[in-house]
């Protein structure tokens, strides 16, 4: 199960990168192997107005219109604040992503994803709801880490359902691998939490593996309701059920959750 899995169409063709102060930063010199598949659909009608008026205020692209990956991101800037930040790779239809930023107004989010339709979906709630912290960019998470963010950055990293990729042959696709959750921790603020949950079994092997190799991550060991059984965190764990997720519950899917502080 991956809610943002029925995300489609890849942001090529959205308008040009706008929001933010960006400078020049290298591009990286080896082709990465992506963790999401290639889809397409449209924008409904209502969607495509609500992306028109409100995109350029809150959205942008993680290339430039070269195909360069663009540079650090001024989140005071962006935001007009400076608050705790979270980055959500893959925020998908961003149902978890307007929910929790609605709890926590004195956090901002940036909710990265590939596909224009969940980003039109995410973007719908935020001019329905009124919510004012979250940004949106449209682009591979693993990019906006190394180009937009610096190290010691980002109070929090959610990763909520990635693809789990089953087949043996593209587990090398998976988004967190050594190196990604290696990327993760840099970008992490001393203190600052990685939450992730998959409902794929061998995925939630590989997850808790690749996070407690991680030297810079601590795993915070939490109760049945993703909640820490002893010291406090600087983020909400409290993530909403999903369809999605309500759906595999009821087909025997187990949910997995990890959380991990950077010491």
């Amino acid at each position: 199960m991956r809610d943002h899995g029925q995300m489609h169409a890849r942001c090529e063709g959205s308008p040009p990168t706008r929001g933010g102060n960006i400078t020049d930063v290298p591009v990286h010199p080896h082709r990465r192997v992506t963790s999401f598949r290639n889809r397409h659909a449209a924008l409904s009608a209502a969607q495509q107005r609500t992306w028109d008026q409100r995109w350029p205020d809150v959205g942008m692209q993680v290339r430039d219109p070269d195909g360069r990956p663009i540079g650090r991101l001024d989140t005071a800037a962006w935001f007009g604040r400076t608050a705790p930040l979270v980055l959500e790779i893959g925020c998908g239809a961003g149902i978890s992503t307007a929910a929790m930023a609605i709890e926590e107004p004195d956090v901002d989010v940036i909710a990265a994803e590939v596909y224009r339709r969940g980003l039109g979906q995410l973007l719908s709630a935020i001019d329905r709801e009124g919510i004012d912290n979250i940004r949106l960019i449209c682009g591979d998470g693993v990019e906006v880490l190394e180009h937009l963010l610096p190290s010691d950055t980002l109070t929090g990293v959610r990763v909520f359902f990635p693809d789990p990729w089953p087949k043996a042959r593209h587990h090398k696709r998976r988004l967190l691998q050594p190196v990604n959750v290696a990327l993760i921790a840099d970008r992490l603020r001393p203190g600052g939490i990685l939450h992730a949950a998959t409902d794929h079994a061998d995925y939630a092997v590989q997850i808790g593996e690749v996070g407690d190799a991680e030297p810079r991550l601590q795993r915070v060991p939490i109760n049945d309701d993703g909640l820490p059984i002893s010291g406090a965190v600087p983020i909400s764990l409290r993530r909403p059920t999903t369809k999605f997720e309500e759906k595999g519950l009821r087909a025997g899917s187990t949910i997995n959750e990890f959380v991990w502080r950077r010491v």
